[in-house]
């Protein structure tokens, strides 16, 4: 359940390729359903708790994460977890490893949006080093692989920080307010449908 507020003004990031994984999960699980019940019949489909495992995975791990900017802040919609953290509460944004919502108390990586590493600004080209907002750059204009446009981290951290500009600029934004609280919402039907699928796919390799 996502706990991005009904309001207007949503913007909201997920990785083009993430959902390439996806389909692939999907269509690895059902060839393998279709295969199963063909050459062993209905009786065979409490075996396939590995097939639905992976759809879920495929869904859980891929589709569903998700950056959203919003007007109360920024949700990260995670695999087993949505963490919501409030402008005030927005310290920094790092992309060293991934999109990073760096606070007084901790940091919160987003799943839906991994920097690409140390090689990823190898195929870098002018226009995606250019336009982005000032606290992307570094010493001597300098801007990390993770910060490109062309990369997930550099396109979610470009919404983040384009918008917490804009609320600081207008004096929508306090500051002096880091204290405000994060809210870290556990997905328990998540961990629980994983778990459940985890032991029946265990109980079915075991039974062969």
């Amino acid at each position: 359940m996502s706990t991005v507020p009904a309001a207007g003004n949503v913007e909201i990031f997920k990785a083009r390729t993430n959902k390439w994984f996806a389909w692939l999960a999907w269509t690895v699980a059902v060839v393998g359903l279709v295969v199963t019940v063909a050459s062993a019949g209905p009786a065979a489909l409490p075996t396939t708790a590995p097939l639905l495992l992976i759809a879920l995975l495929g869904w859980q791990f891929f589709w569903m994460p998700a950056v959203v900017v919003h007007d109360g802040g920024v949700t990260l919609e995670n695999p087993f977890r949505s963490v919501l953290v409030p402008w005030a509460a927005l310290v920094h944004v790092d992309t060293r490893y991934a999109l990073t919502l760096v606070t007084a108390e901790k940091s919160y990586a987003a799943w839906a949006a991994p920097a690409p590493g140390i090689w990823g600004g190898r195929n870098a080209r002018p226009e995606d080093l250019q336009g982005l907002p000032d606290t992307s750059y570094g010493p001597g204009k300098s801007v990390r692989p993770g910060d490109l446009k062309s990369t997930d981290s550099g396109q979610a951290a470009r919404l983040v920080r384009t918008r917490w500009r804009e609320l600081v600029e207008s004096g929508a934004l306090a500051a002096g307010d880091a204290d405000t609280a994060v809210t870290v919402t556990p997905r328990w039907a998540a961990i629980g449908g994983v778990v459940l699928l985890l032991a029946a796919s265990y109980w079915a390799v075991a039974a062969r």
